[in-house]
């Protein structure tokens, strides 16, 4: 079934080719043109952000045949089109993948060369934007915490200040990064962490949230150390 999802989202990837061609003869009014557009426009984007490469006449006449002609007819067995579909999206991730990988490189050699940066053994970076003089926490202990989590691009993926409560988090349920950084932090600072991938989700990623190589940025108030979750009304 996932060879055959494949093959079809690179079959539909074809209406854009040809939209091209005839877009300002497309009655975008009908259904049948909406929806094929529809088709084209959302399969194509996903392509082009996995990084294929289509050549669009040999597509198309891919298209044409499987629509038009009998399956005796197709230049290709179907299980041969489909195994070549999925090795095209296995080498693209690859490449995509290791373009990250490089990004993330040169992103953290440069990050850390800016003033007020600190990089710890492990290759976790931060800057204190405010110093507490509280206790400082264990990797057993739970904390009450604000946070702002982003890509480097800005992108935000979580944020308790958005959500409009602080956080109660256990550490030794989160991501290495954290646990090593939140034992840096005194009860009432504010620290900016720059979290590698390989203290975070590594080559995977999450979904579509987190791409792979990703370093996090996480601005972090530790408002306390709790020790009676029970007592907080969150």
């Amino acid at each position: 079934m996932k060879l055959f999802a494949l093959a079809l989202c690179l079959l539909f990837v074809g209406l854009e080719a040809q939209a091209r061609g005839i877009r300002d003869d497309i009655d975008m009014v009908g259904d049948r043109a909406r929806t094929s557009y529809a088709f084209g426009m959302t399969v194509g984007l996903d392509l082009r952000q996995a990084g294929l490469e289509i050549d669009y006449a040999a597509f198309v006449e891919g298209l044409m045949a499987a629509m038009e002609r009998g399956e005796e007819e197709l230049l290709l067995d179907r299980y041969e089109a489909m195994e070549l579909v999925q090795a095209a999206f296995e080498r693209a991730m690859e490449r995509r993948s290791e373009e990250l990988r490089i990004m993330e490189e040169l992103f953290l050699a440069s990050n850390a060369t800016v003033p007020g940066i600190t990089q710890t053994e492990s290759g976790l970076q931060y800057i204190v934007i405010e110093r507490g003089d509280g206790p400082r926490p264990t990797a057993a202990e739970t904390v009450l915490v604000h946070y702002e989590g982003t890509l480097i691009d800005g992108t935000i993926f979580d944020s308790s200040h958005i959500r409009g409560f602080p956080e109660i988090i256990p550490l030794e349920m989160v991501i290495p990064g954290w646990i090593e950084g939140i034992q840096l932090m005194n009860v009432g600072s504010i620290y900016r962490f720059y979290v590698p991938s390989s203290l975070a989700y590594g080559a995977q990623g999450v979904g579509h949230v987190i791409p792979p190589f990703a370093t996090l940025i996480f601005t972090i108030e530790l408002l306390d150390i709790v020790e009676d979750e029970g007592d907080w009304g969150w």
